[in-house]
């Protein structure tokens, strides 16, 4: 007797060839019935002997779904022979759209195929893989409601389309050369270059050594070739800055060790930006300067016919936009703001709805969620309230929380000026639209001058919404866990308790309850944040005596300038208190001499990195002392050490330098793990979270980790998220659902 039977599937189930799979096993298992796209959810209406096995196929879904739920109820409905894919209709919106998804190999032969109707086209797709966020415009998602919108298919793509055989049945990105996306190559004027083959004399052009501006799939690359770097840093202004580069498959191992998991990273769907160690550490120094190297292999069908035509082996494959600001996707803006610094434009008609950056991986942690991982769906328990974190001041994200899912937006930036907060504010408004989300909750940082602090308070007010200020370190431990743990938020800076800055943080408890215990000593900042961009002022400030001012006057400071820092620190006049790790690791490099001005985020900590990589570390003894109910770990001890060996240290023995960076890490490191530990101790807690920008540094985090270790103690360092501040929009939702849970916040509880 035949079975039959409406089943609902819910989760990421549009733009991943749910229908078509579902269409393909239906045939298979001779299902009569149809499938139909509400949003979030699929309805299918099913009959045969095989409905079981159709229903556990059905529950699998293809490689690129997300099933949250298949519930299956009784059905009257007549439910006529064959097997149809219906227009989509409007539902619930508790799923979304999945990332931008690497071309698949089956489309690269394609491409690669004489005679084939896809030779040679750059945007060749099927439903495994191409574009989503990036160019969809509302849900469900379906080809009018993205921006393939404006090319209606051919004829042969429309046979294609609805040819159940074919891998790109019901791809809604399908196209061709006869009716798809095209290419021009532009000087920097906006005129044509007369060319037969854009994509080939592109790469004449950068074999030349020509620096192109290259629209891709979320936005502006400048590309160039190794020999060019130099040339390209030059006119961006950037001499110091690490590039990520583009390489041929078979070449990578020859610039950088790759693991097994790091390859298979490297060729996932995700394709991000994979942070290598190289085989010899001083190559490729025009590209970086460190003993690391971003790469990546082509993702893309035009970076494939590039690369099929280039000679040279790697592109420097950097975005165009000027750090923290958002991806620059317009041909129009890029003509007119890169004109200085690209000599030609390769680039396609297809509007980019949804900017989105590369992402960046290394050794398992997410340094910047973007492309291909964002927007990021997490099933997590907050309550029923409808949550919007909008992130903190530096890479920042937003997460929206409804229904029992997060959804991190991508990469966005810097907060610090106008164009990236309007770029923040563009995607909230687009992934509530997505979502369908209504806030009753606005989650933010506790610090009251970030203009994502003002966004909230906007949002807020104009809706009569509740506001959760929340710790920066604290949404840091949230993102990582809501069990009972000992925190450590090592990184930057974050807005305190106190009004100081925070940033080498131990806490105790449990999510939303979480009382400091342990942390650096405060050091001063002199100048506040001019101390960051000339980290000598952050030596100055932590060990205020006569031997770092001769130190300073050997390096060139005037009596002038000398007498003004010493007045500065000793008045406390413009001088900020701080507590960061990344503030410590920024006065050791200017200690040792590895960076004496920073040019770009993170500049000195990542040198002293380099440096250290080097070297062999010795075990200095860490200072404790006990102040404010905190236990702290003296830093003016662990630098007053390094400079006594500096000091005797002759400048042409850089074998010693390396060995006193390896050795002031590794102590800082060891000293934060001793105040984890003793505060487990106290506290009789034994899991240890850790989070914060620090974490990216391998030798630091594997200090922590083994020292924990050792101490019967279990670390968790959540890898689905950014250790770093793209963590922090997902950790401000977990506060706030976890705060209202308690019933603290002013909200009426349910």
């Amino acid at each position: 007797m035949q079975k039959r039977g409406r089943i609902s599937v819910r989760g990421i189930v549009q733009g991943v060839g749910f229908r078509p799979f579902v269409y393909a096993r239906a045939c298979e298992y001779g299902i009569a019935g149809s499938i139909k796209n509400l949003g979030s959810e699929v309805e299918i209406f099913a009959r045969g002997d095989q409905f079981e096995t159709f229903l556990a196929a059905v529950s699998r879904g293809p490689p690129m779904s997300r099933i949250d739920s298949v519930d299956v109820t009784e059905t009257t409905a007549d439910i006529p022979d064959g097997f149809v894919i219906l227009k989509s209709g409007t539902g619930s919106f508790s799923g979304m759209i999945p990332p931008d998804i690497a071309i698949c190999d089956d489309c690269i032969s394609d491409i690669f195929t004489p005679g084939g109707r896809y030779e040679g086209y750059w945007a060749t797709s099927c439903v495994n893989c191409g574009p989503r966020y990036s160019i969809i415009k509302e849900v469900p998602y379906d080809r009018e409601r993205t921006s393939m919108d404006t090319f209606p298919m051919c004829r042969a793509c429309a046979e294609e389309y609805g040819d159940p055989d074919s891998r790109r049945h019901h791809a809604q990105t399908i196209a061709c050369h006869a009716c798809g996306p095209s290419l021009r190559l532009m000087d920097r004027t906006g005129a044509d270059v007369p060319c037969g083959d854009p994509i080939r004399e592109a790469a004449a052009l950068l074999d030349a050594g020509k620096i192109l501006a290259i629209r891709g799939v979320g936005g502006f690359h400048l590309a160039c070739i190794e020999e060019s770097s130099g040339e390209l840093k030059a006119r961006l202004g950037r001499i110091e800055q690490p590039f990520a580069v583009m390489v041929r498959p078979g070449v990578i191992d020859r610039i950088a060790r790759v693991s097994n998991a790091e390859r298979e990273l490297l060729k996932s769907p995700v394709h991000p930006i994979v942070v290598l160690e190289k085989r010899d550490h001083s190559s490729h120094s025009t590209i970086s300067n460190l003993h690391t190297i971003g790469c990546m292999l082509p993702y893309t069908g035009l970076h494939h016919l590039l690369f099929s035509h280039l000679s040279h082996p790697l592109l420097i494959m950097t975005s165009a936009n000027m750090p923290g600001y958002p991806m620059i996707t317009d041909t129009e803006v890029a003509l007119a703001k890169l004109a200085r610094d690209a000599d030609y434009f390769l680039v396609h008609n297809r509007t980019i709805t949804n900017r989105v950056d590369d992402s960046v991986v290394r050794d398992g942690y997410i340094l910047r969620l973007s492309r291909g991982i964002a927007p990021k769906r997490t099933a997590i328990d907050l309550g029923p309230y409808c949550i919007l974190g909008v992130g903190p001041e530096l890479n920042a994200n937003a997460t929206i929380y409804k229904n029992g899912f997060a959804v991190t937006s991508p990469h966005v930036g810097n907060v610090r000026n106008p164009a990236t907060l309007e770029y923040l504010q563009e995607t909230v408004a687009k992934l509530s639209r997505l979502l369908g989300a209504r806030y009753e909750l606005v989650a933010h940082d506790l610090h009251p001058q970030f203009l994502s602090t003002r966004f909230a308070k906007e949002i807020a007010a104009e809706q009569r919404l509740e506001l959760v200020p929340v710790q920066h370190h604290r949404a840091h431990i949230a993102a990582t866990t809501t069990e009972p743990c000992i925190g450590i938020a090592i990184d930057g800076v974050g807005y305190g308790d106190d009004g100081t800055v925070w940033g080498g943080e131990i806490f105790a408890g449990q999510v939303p309850d979480l009382a400091r215990v342990a942390h650096l000593e405060p050091v001063a900042m002199p100048g506040g944040d001019l101390a960051t961009r000339f980290p000598e002022r952050m030596l100055y400030g932590i060990l205020q005596d006569e031997k770092c001012l001769a130190l300073l006057a050997d390096r060139g400071w005037s009596d002038v300038e000398l007498g003004v820092i010493k007045k500065q620190v000793a008045g406390k006049f413009n001088v900020t208190m701080t507590s960061s790790t990344g503030r410590v690791l920024d006065a050791a490099s200017a200690l040792l001499g590895c960076c004496r001005e920073r040019t770009y985020d993170g500049e000195p900590a990542m040198k002293l990195e380099a440096v250290a990589a080097g070297g062999a570390a010795e075990v200095w003894e860490p200072v404790f002392s006990n102040a404010g109910g905190c236990e702290i770990l003296s830093t003016r001890a662990l630098l007053k050490t390094a400079l006594s060996q500096f000091s005797q240290t002759p400048p042409s023995d850089k074998n010693a330098v390396r060995n006193i960076a390896a050795s002031i890490q590794y102590n800082l490191s060891r000293g934060i793990a001793a105040l984890a530990i003793h505060a487990a101790e106290n506290d009789d807690i034994s899991l240890v979270a850790l989070s914060g920008g620090v974490v990216a540094n391998r030798a630091i985090r594997e200090t922590i980790r083994s020292e924990i270790t050792r101490a019967g103690l279990t670390l968790i360092i959540n890898d689905a998220y950014p250790p770093g501040d793209g963590c922090v929009s997902f950790g401000q939702c977990v506060w706030a659902g976890s705060l209202a849970k308690t019933g603290e916040t002013g909200i009426h509880h349910r």
